[in-house]
Order: structure tokens, then C-alpha cells, then sequence
């Protein structure tokens, strides 16, 4: 916990802890124990299972004693977002008519600390393996959505996060020095897209344009994706982002209207 926070006394602690709790379980770690937890969230044993235990007798967890799991009573939380907010209820038919035109899965995403997370999204008949969804979390320094999103940011705070980053090589062509990632984010900043080819998952490339608010913010960014074999990076961007613009820039003009 940082410094600001411990000193702000109406930041609840414990309300922290026990949200972080909730969201360290994933594909990944979809089943952890007291000792997991406690090394995901950064806290004592002692805490963890207390925060768990709490979780779990509120009804968001279940457990065996040894490991614990989510239950579908935490779906009210994220249900109360995609039911609070406009903006991922007014993407979600434009994604879906995206997505039955070309074919291919097509989703919107927002900055949230080092990764692109997903608000909307669709699902195209051709699968990629990635396994998408909502609530997905794509590492931003080697994703479209991520990059786009870093080039919304003043050039300083971009790369004050990427620096911050854990940054990894996720395949052999994933872009991950600080020096080649913000060049990639600069070059998003001029081009107005980010490209993506096999750096997330090897036969998959994707592309991304920024949603801007009515002060020329980036508040999110809509990304098309599809397979290697099927076109060349050129054809890709020449079939693809005059339709991914278009939906863009339909959704800003429902949204800001």
C-alpha cells in the first residue's frame, strides 16, 4: 500500500485486501491456497486467510479447507459495471456486427495499471486460442490495445509504466526491451494504430485504434484480430481498419453525442 493512501483516512485497508483477494483468481489460478494468495496479493498468511475466509462466508468463495474458488455470487460485481457504465453496452452490437462482417473476434479494452483489460468483446465463428473474454487482462506492452492505450498517455507517463512493467517474452516475437516497446507506442501516436503480429500467441495478429472522448482523451481502444494464415499483414490493415475506424468512430458519436 502506498504512502498516500496509508495516511488517507477514509482509505479502508481491509476493503483493499479483501478486493485483491477476489481478483487474484484467473484461468491460471483458478483453484489457491492461503500461501498462493498471500504470495499473489503481497500479504501476510495470516491475512490472506482472513480476507479469504471472510469471502468465503459472504458467498463469493468456497473452499475445502485447503484451496479456495470463486462462486457465481462474483459475477454481481462485474455485472454491475457492464450494467452501470454506457460504454460497453453501446460497443457490444457494434463488435458483434465487426465481428459477423469479417469474421474475426473484435473487443474493447481500457488502461488498467500494466495491462489491457477487456470490456466488450466478440467472438468470431473462427476460434483463436487465446480464449478471450471479458475481464481478460493483455499485458500492454506487447498488445495492440495495450499500445494504443499507452499512446493516449503523455509520453513521460507511458514510459514511467512501461519501465514499471513486468516484461517478459511471451513468444519469440514479442517485443519487450523499453526502448523497442516505446518506440512501437510512439509510432502508434503518429500512425493513430498499434499492430500486434504473433508477440501474444505465435499465428495471431491483431490491430487497435484509440476511442477518444470529447476532449481528445483515450479512454479505450477497439482491436480486430485474426489468424496469419489467412491474409498478409498488408491485406490485413487495408480490409480491416477502415471497418475497425468506422466502428470506432460510430461508438464515440453515440457515446459523446
Amino acid at each position: 500500500m502506498t504512502n498516500d493512501k496509508a495516511g488517507d483516512r477514509n482509505f479502508v485497508a481491509s476493503l483493499q485486501k479483501g478486493l485483491d483477494v477476489l481478483t487474484c483468481f484467473g484461468r491460471q489460478h483458478s483453484r489457491l491456497t492461503v500461501s498462493e494468495v498471500a504470495r499473489l496479493t503481497d500479504v501476510s498468511p495470516a491475512s490472506a486467510r482472513r480476507s479469504l475466509l471472510t469471502l468465503q462466508q459472504l458467498g463469493y468463495l468456497d473452499g475445502d479447507g485447503k484451496r479456495f474458488w470463486m462462486l457465481p455470487r462474483s459475477l454481481l460485481v462485474a455485472q454491475a459495471y457492464l450494467s452501470s457504465r454506457p460504454m460497453p453496452s453501446l460497443a457490444q452490437p457494434l463488435l458483434d456486427a465487426l465481428s459477423e462482417r469479417t469474421r474475426e473476434s473484435a473487443s474493447l479494452g481500457q488502461l488498467l495499471d500494466g495491462d489491457a483489460i477487456i470490456v466488450a468483446r466478440s467472438t468470431a465463428r473462427r476460434s483463436l486460442s487465446l480464449g478471450l473474454g471479458i475481464g481478460s487482462r493483455l499485458p500492454a506492452y506487447c498488445s495492440a490495445l495495450g499500445r494504443v492505450l499507452l499512446a493516449g498517455l503523455p509520453p513521460a507517463d507511458a514510459a514511467a509504466r512501461v519501465r514499471a512493467m513486468r516484461r517478459v517474452p511471451l513468444t519469440p516475437k514479442t517485443v519487450y526491451s523499453v526502448p523497442r516497446v516505446l518506440e512501437l507506442v510512439e509510432r502508434c501516436r503518429e500512425e493513430g494504430y498499434a499492430s500486434n503480429e504473433g508477440e501474444l500467441e505465435i499465428g495471431v495478429r491483431s490491430m487497435a485504434v484509440p476511442l477518444h472522448d470529447r476532449q481528445g482523451q483515450v479512454v479505450a481502444a477497439m482491436s480486430i484480430a485474426v489468424g496469419l494464415e489467412r491474409m498478409g499483414m498488408a491485406e490485413f490493415r487495408d480490409a480491416f481498419l477502415p471497418m475497425l475506424l468506422r466502428a470506432r468512430d460510430t461508438l464515440a458519436q453515440r457515446l459523446y453525442l
